[in-house]
């Protein structure tokens, strides 16, 4: 009977729908469980981010020969898409194709997995039995069976706090709606929050940088528009560096233009910026208790946006077996090869099944999740994780031994050392978030 279950696939993001396209090309059946009203749900909370990747790196091949075949046309090569334009042009599409092979289940929150029957202390007949997954949907909690789970459900939706130790400061969940996480679109969606307004961004990553830019390009036209950039290091110059020899040149692009927002006064730079709470103040707006430099300081601001990466959630995995690394929260075997502090995004060799096993046979974790919080991933790589997993899922021991994919070159010309783009980046699933150089000012205000 197990053998006749669907694969369980969670999350429909990019790498999640790829695995959903592999287990099709191979003529097995599958079940997307996606927690959104959309596939690519995470994605277009940063729909208005241009990416640094070309659309030839932010297409699966095998979902690439599968929408070919239906007439669908792959976008430039070497255009620079939005997250809003990847969802629309490549997602929705594969989507579309991939609901006539099965269920692609929107709204539907995987909030356990486990053995069928079985706790995680439980070993007898273990193998034997299916997954058991119970799903929260509009109409109530569900049952499903799977014969073997892939969690694609990302970490988007699990940042990190604004305290530098890994938690919460004090405070800092019960001022609402003023602390934003991510990348908040400050120039349309969100533009009247922010407006006029002085804003606290925290983290050092590109997610970072492109929030405070386009705060700055806010405040050329709104001049009572103030921005503080609070960053955890003491030695800033490892974010600005590297525009002339960034093989990406939109990355290099961002660090000019961050560096020039600092020197030109348009932004404040807090280094070694670490805070402590935050409070409610009788006009309204929020009080930062901070150390900034080695001594105390308070800030006066309206809004927070936290940048400060991501981190997985395993609430739902309570009773599987899983091999985490205890620092980085990646599987065991995959957290050497991805450590940022040694490794860049350019410096992760390729990896599948092997690296991303479990004790927990036939559940695997992949995409960015994979990489627990390390924030050094790159889309291409997801993309090489799943079709080495459905190659072992499948029996093809010899495809998921095999390595296949062409990496993109994403590190500097000049030699890398073991200084990463920092592990606070907030990167979404792909890459380090986006270019704020947009090429078309309308894609990303619509």
């Amino acid at each position: 009977m197990q053998s006749k279950l669907p694969v369980a696939v969670i999350g429909a993001g990019p790498v999640g729908l790829a695995a959903a396209a592999h287990l099709a090309a191979r003529g097995e059946a599958f079940v997307v469980l996606e927690t959104g009203a959309s596939v690519g749900h995470s994605m277009l909370q940063w729909g208005h981010v241009r990416v640094f990747s070309p659309w030839r790196h932010n297409v699966d091949r095998t979902a690439r020969r599968l929408l070919e075949f239906s007439g669908w046309r792959h976008p430039t090569a070497d255009a620079l898409p939005t997250g809003r334009e990847i969802v629309q042009e490549y997602l929705d599409p594969l989507a579309s194709l991939l609901a006539h092979e099965a269920g692609i289940r929107l709204r539907s929150r995987v909030i356990a997995v486990g053995r069928h029957g079985l706790d995680k202390a439980t070993s007898a007949e273990r193998d034997d039995r299916p997954f058991m997954l119970r799903v929260a949907t509009d109409n109530g909690e569900e049952e499903l069976l799977a014969r073997a789970v892939i969690d694609a459900s990302g970490t988007w939706c699990t940042s990190n706090p604004l305290g530098s130790g890994g938690y919460l400061v004090p405070g800092e969940t019960s001022v609402g709606d003023l602390i934003s996480y991510g990348i908040p679109d400050v120039l349309a969606l969100r533009r009247n929050s922010y407006a006029g307004k002085t804003t606290l961004v925290v983290g050092s990553g590109h997610s970072a940088t492109n929030t405070v830019l386009a705060l700055a390009r806010l405040a050329e036209e709104d001049k009572q528009t103030r921005i503080f950039w609070g960053v955890r290091r003491a030695n800033t110059t490892s974010m600005f560096e590297g525009k002339a020899t960034d093989v990406l040149e939109a990355r290099g692009a961002l660090r000019a233009d961050a560096l020039d927002a600092i020197n030109s006064g348009r932004v404040e730079m807090l280094t070694s910026f670490k805070a402590r709470s935050v409070t409610h103040r009788q006009d309204a707006r929020l009080e930062v208790c901070a150390y900034h430099d080695g001594r105390q300081t308070a800030l006066a601001v309206d809004r927070i946006v936290v940048a400060t990466g991501f981190r997985p959630d395993f609430s739902f995995l309570k009773e599987v077996r899983l091999s985490a690394d205890p620092s980085l929260e990646a599987a065991s075997g995959l957290a050497p090869l991805i450590d940022p502090n040694v490794h860049s995004c350019g410096t992760v060799r390729p990896h599948g099944a092997a690296e991303l096993a479990h004790p927990e046979k036939d559940f695997y974790i992949v995409g960015m999740k994979a990489y627990g919080r390390a924030p050094t991933f790159l889309l291409a790589t997801g993309y090489e994780q799943v079709r080495s997993v459905v190659a072992k899922l499948t029996g093809d021991h010899e495809a998921a031994a095999r390595v296949e994919l062409e990496r993109p070159r994403t590190q500097e010309r000049s030699t890398m050392n073991t200084r990463t783009h920092g592990q606070s980046s907030s990167a979404p699933a792909l890459i380090e978030s986006g270019s704020f150089k947009l090429r078309a000012d309308s894609e990303a205000d619509a």
